[in-house]
């Protein structure tokens, strides 16, 4: 993987194919798009247009950036994924045809692979249980080395309180490291939940990633050690 630069041109966001129940999350994901393409960067994601996932593509490709869609053969000859499309999202991804990629992987490892390598750094709107695979792997492969990448969670509506939690919950059981906690930025934006639908999540999540400091990351292991005849790392 690339290391980590100052200003990250490609970034992934990891979120739900599906709508929530909510319009705090949908405004999220147009305002962390919107912050995408107006920071010159471009977005790597699952692919398609379903859901939270098919709002940021739409509002990156608004924002006159381009997107790259990593998707899985058995999903994509199954016609995608999620349910549940935003107003205008399908014409905004048709009319922005020649600002989208989509790579054809055989496996939801592989997915993960390429939009890792992709990128110098993550980004997640709530989501179910794809989603946080998708997070807590890229957490891992912090700690254990495969990367010192920013991993920042736009924490709307607190979703994801529970989680901050759980990693509080394991440090202080003596299961993860305490200097660990600092591997992810939690962006929660105002107090008052009223607020949330409004507040701008885009440039807060981009302010997180330039303040990431790739010395918080000690690697576990050196992937680049490795036997005769194959590659290290990922």
């Amino acid at each position: 993987m690339p290391a980590v630069t100052d200003k990250p041109k490609a970034v992934a966001v990891y979120c739900a194919s599906t709508l929530g129940k909510q319009p705090a999350y949908r405004s999220a994901a147009v305002s962390l798009g919107s912050a995408i393409a107006k920071a010159d960067r471009s977005l790597v994601y699952g692919g398609g247009t379903k859901g939270i996932m098919g709002v940021v593509a739409s509002a990156v490709l608004k924002g006159g950036s381009s997107i790259t869609g990593i998707v899985p053969f058995a999903i994509s000859i199954a016609g995608g994924e999620g349910i549940g499309s935003a107003p205008g999202v399908e014409g905004t991804v048709q009319e922005g045809a020649e600002r989208v990629e989509t790579i054809v992987v055989n496996s939801m490892n592989e997915r993960k692979t390429e939009m890792a390598k992709r990128v110098d750094g993550f980004f997640g709107l709530p989501g179910g249980f794809g989603t946080l695979d998708e997070i807590l792997e890229v957490i891992t492969w912090t700690q254990i080395g495969f990367h010192t990448k920013p991993i920042i969670l736009i924490n709307v509506l607190s979703y994801f309180d529970p989680l901050r939690q759980l990693i509080r919950n394991g440090i202080a059981e003596g299961f993860i490291p305490a200097d660990n906690e600092s591997f992810v930025i939690f962006v929660n934006g105002p107090e008052a939940h009223s607020e949330h639908e409004t507040f701008d999540w885009g440039a807060a999540g981009l302010t997180a990633l330039a303040s990431w400091d790739s010395a918080a990351a000690k690697p576990l292991f050196a992937w680049t050690e490795k036997t005769e005849g194959q590659e290290g790392g990922r």
